[in-house]
């Protein structure tokens, strides 16, 4: 019978999900257990080089394998307070790279603003583009040309470069309004080989696997790409899905849950661990709450005791050199050739 506890404080659903990770019934190492047993003591911070900016979970797509639990009922977004403690925070300790993202960030009403403030700063921005959304709307259809006039880097994500394994991933029609909006960006010098108009695809594997060869992968889509539809891009990202949200469930759902945490506990790869993105960036919740990585945030694992707790006060406080808070969800960064926002890490 649960407790009364229980019952006035259930559980929240990204904690039931590090209870499932954690659990030692799966018989699995931990991760730190892992890092020990190959000399690595501690993993620490060594820079903070990016702020990533979770600016909301509204988006116009509900994707099977997303972490965020993004889509279109979302209602969290980022105020604008929270906004202007994050540029300060971009102020004070210099940061070199500003990462937005979501849900689909361009839904964000100040999304416009927040870039061309960051812009002032000189900061390089990146920002995470679903692609459906420049073609989802007439007011998002000048989205690239925006982009240009900002000097923002677009990652965009394209599970496969066939419609059917893309729109059993993300929904109907889907690989077809994909390949409008990158016509689009294409056609505003995007994905041309111009160091100002960075055009980079994020794949990430369609079930319970490891993506293959990066490099491989990358010639793969540019030759479809530009043979089938004339589309040209700078450079693929292969991003492991990690165990979390909607992965995770699907996982459980099709009873592969088990057998994929094997997978990456087994394919564990020491290497891969100076690379980590966790180690030179902060990721930054619609909340203004801070946390070593999105994947943390989606798991609600705030950064390490005695750290800044809320973007509010991190311009006065440091946090390179502190601890990572890790969980086997880590397993998904540390696998075969490591997997960061930026792709592969070795």
């Amino acid at each position: 019978m649960k407790s009364l506890a229980a019952k006035r404080h259930p559980l929240s659903a990204a904690a039931r999900q590090v209870q499932l990770l954690e659990d030692p019934v799966h018989d699995l190492p931990g991760f730190r257990e892992t890092l020990e047993r190959h000399g690595i003591r501690t993993l620490r911070s060594t820079a903070l080089g990016t702020l990533q900016v979770n600016i909301g979970k509204m988006c116009n797509q509900t994707c099977v394998h997303c972490h965020v639990d993004a889509g279109p009922d979302r209602k969290e977004r980022m105020d604008r307070p929270t906004m202007e403690a994050c540029l300060q925070a971009i102020d004070a300790h210099q940061i070199g790279i500003v990462d937005i993202t979501g849900g689909a960030p361009e839904m964000h009403p100040d999304f416009r603003w927040f870039v061309a403030e960051v812009r002032k700063r000189g900061a390089r921005i990146i920002v995470r583009c679903n692609l459906t959304i420049i073609v989802s709307n007439k007011k998002y259809r000048d989205l690239p040309e925006f982009y240009r006039s900002q000097g923002v880097e677009v990652v965009c994500s394209l599970p496969f470069y066939t419609a059917g394994r893309t729109d059993r991933q993300r929904g109907d029609g889907v690989f077809e309004r994909s390949i409008e909006a990158l016509r689009l960006l294409n056609a505003v010098g995007y994905g041309t080989g111009d160091s100002d108009k960075v055009l980079n695809m994020v794949y990430n594997p369609a079930g319970a696997f490891l993506p293959g060869s990066q490099s491989d992968l990358e010639q793969q889509f540019k030759k479809a790409l530009l043979k089938d539809h004339g589309i040209s891009f700078d450079a693929l990202f292969a991003i492991t899905n990690l165990p979390i949200s909607r992965f995770l469930e699907q996982l459980q759902k099709s009873g592969n849950y088990e057998e994929y945490m094997e997978k990456l506990v087994n394919a564990f790869n020491p290497v891969t661990v100076e690379g980590l993105m966790c180690r030179t960036m902060v990721s930054v919740g619609h909340d203004g709450m801070l946390y070593d990585c999105d994947f943390n945030q989606m798991l609600e694992m705030p950064l390490s005791a005695g750290m800044p707790r809320h973007i509010a006060d991190l311009p006065n406080a440091s946090v390179i050199g502190r601890n990572i808070v890790t969980g086997r969800h880590c397993y998904g960064c540390t696998a075969g050739a490591g997997s960061s926002c930026g792709g592969a890490t070795t």
